[in-house]
């Protein structure tokens, strides 16, 4: 692999006559670069299949090609991802169906709007992985045709379905109204009883570690209510049959369901697994009674569900700040606060509380400035990054804590040119800081230049456009490849340098 090459044919300010002699000399890593440039042409593009034809199906996905373009025959996944798109010719799609390859048929299954005729000719495929990737997409009249389908692989597909209509999904949990299941991935292969050996010592091997089969087809049959529960089109009153169901796996998919009754949460809520009450704690389905029982949960996990719930009280949620640690995300429920509410958070007493609220980003300017003088340090990494901080109040930051909060100064937007700099050149380097100045927008070369000498930051910095010229040429010999891709992709290197690098044997 040219890294420096690949570096090039990512450059935006590569010459279009540059990259023609590229594609004249692409193997599979430089056509990959050279694809994913958005002033591709048609024409080269086109060129660039001629040379590589493994780049087809991602210029095919990204519409840089068309039907016209396109040999069904010469390049099979390229036409094939046309179809997926939509944009393949509808031969194309009765040529895949009777296809040799029963991995591009499975491909054509997952396709939209085929032809009936195709459609029908999937559904009757012999081979199972077609038609249960055709059942996973298909239309309801389609999907609910398959419910009763003699492999049970299929009617798991058809669980997954959103498309399903209700009724078929609740058939498909209780049986009802279909014939049972004949086959299963299990005993299609296996003498039953059979469970899979979890260290199974066959390379070529392709069962789950849990797959089982005694006739009843067990394992995929779970597979197939996890996939009922987890599909928002499957009835209420059928899903929360599961509740006492002795699989935790079940019970944790139906506790994460937002349709959930009342009392079924309430059954849930006392579920001796802590999994199960971390996913309901999470689930806006809850009312405020049992909100408050589960802020009260001895499992950390469960307190730190409830609060990413977006009906969470702001009480509660702020009891929960001071004994649970939610993550650096700005929760929901902190998000749609009102202005009355988020100007009560930011007054609070409690550094958690005010955390939270200083990742908003758009604070109003008074509450913004407040949070941005704070005296706990936890609260200024959470403001520091918000637009509109002045240089003034981001070098206060800097100055009252030091190493604690410079990497989050550095990452304000709004950090002026000389206020990077200075934070670049802080004794002790801060390789977090200097990783944020190395890909700042505003970062100019006194800033940039302390970031080369940091192996982490030197990647990122060699990339940005605001290297002096002649330390990006500089940097195309550097013994770390990824620096020299880097710097060959940056958009300020001398096009004669580009040229120069092009025309090299």
């Amino acid at each position: 692999m040219n890294h420096v090459l690949c570096g090039l044919a990512a450059n935006p300010s590569l010459p279009s006559a540059a990259v023609d002699r590229l594609i004249a000399v692409a193997d599979a890593d430089l056509a990959e670069a050279l694809a994913g440039r958005a002033d591709l042409s048609r024409d080269q593009a086109v060129a660039l299949v001629s040379r590589v034809g493994d780049c087809a199906v991602g210029l095919a996905y990204e519409g840089r090609l068309t039907a016209a373009d396109i040999d069904p025959a010469t390049h099979p996944m390229a036409a094939l991802a046309l179809l997926d798109e939509g944009a393949g010719r509808p031969e194309w799609a009765r040529l895949f169906a009777s296809d040799a390859d029963a991995g591009r048929r499975e491909k054509l299954a997952a396709c939209p709007g085929l032809p009936p005729d195709v459609v029908e000719r999937l559904a009757a495929d012999p081979e199972v992985r077609v038609v249960a990737e055709l059942a996973e997409w298909a239309p309801p009249e389609v999907a609910a045709g398959l419910a009763g389908h003699p492999h049970a692989e299929v009617r798991r597909a058809v669980a997954a379905n959103e498309a399903t209509p209700p009724e078929t999904l609740a058939a498909l949990i209780t049986g009802e109204g279909l014939p049972p299941a004949l086959h299963c991935l299990v005993c299609d292969h296996e003498e039953i009883p059979f469970t899979h050996d979890r260290q199974c010592p066959r390379p070529d091997c392709e069962l789950l570690p849990d797959a089982a089969c005694d006739g009843s087809h067990e394992s995929v049959t779970h597979q197939l209510w996890q996939a009922a529960l987890l599909n928002p089109a499957t009835p209420t009153e059928v899903a929360v049959g599961f509740a006492e169901h002795f699989s935790t796996q079940l019970r944790r998919s139906l506790a994460a369901r937002p349709d959930l009754p009342p009392a079924v949460c309430r059954r849930l809520s006392e579920d001796p697994v802590p999994g199960v009450r971390e996913d309901l704690a999470a689930n806006p389905a809850l009312d405020d009674d049992l909100i408050r029982v589960l802020a009260k949960d001895r499992d950390s996990d469960v307190r730190r569900g409830l609060a990413h719930n977006p009906r969470v009280p702001l009480d509660v949620l702020t009891e929960l700040a001071g004994t649970t640690k939610t993550g650096e995300a700005l929760l929901p429920r902190i998000a749609t606060a009102s202005a009355t509410e988020t100007a009560e958070l930011a007054r609070s007493p409690h550094p958690a509380v005010r955390m939270l609220v200083a990742r908003r980003r758009d604070l109003p300017a008074a509450i913004r400035d407040a949070l941005a003088a704070d005296p706990d340090a936890k609260v200024l990494t959470c403001i520091a990054p918000h637009p509109g901080l002045s240089a003034a109040q981001l070098r206060s930051m800097a100055g009252r804590h030091g190493i604690r909060v410079l990497a989050k100064v550095a990452a304000n937007p709004d950090a002026p040119a000389e206020l990077l700099a200075e934070l670049a050149r802080h004794e002790p380097p801060v390789n977090k800081a200097l990783r944020e100045i190395a890909r700042h927008r505003r970062a100019t070369a006194p800033a940039l230049l302390p970031c080369l000498e940091n192996g982490r930051a030197r990647p990122v910095a060699a990339g940005h456009p605001a290297l002096p010229p002649a330390v990006i040429v500089g940097l195309l010999t550097d013994s770390d490849p990824e620096v020299a891709e880097a710097a060959a992709a940056n958009p300020s290197l001398p096009p004669r340098t580009m040229l120069e690098l092009v025309s090299r044997p």
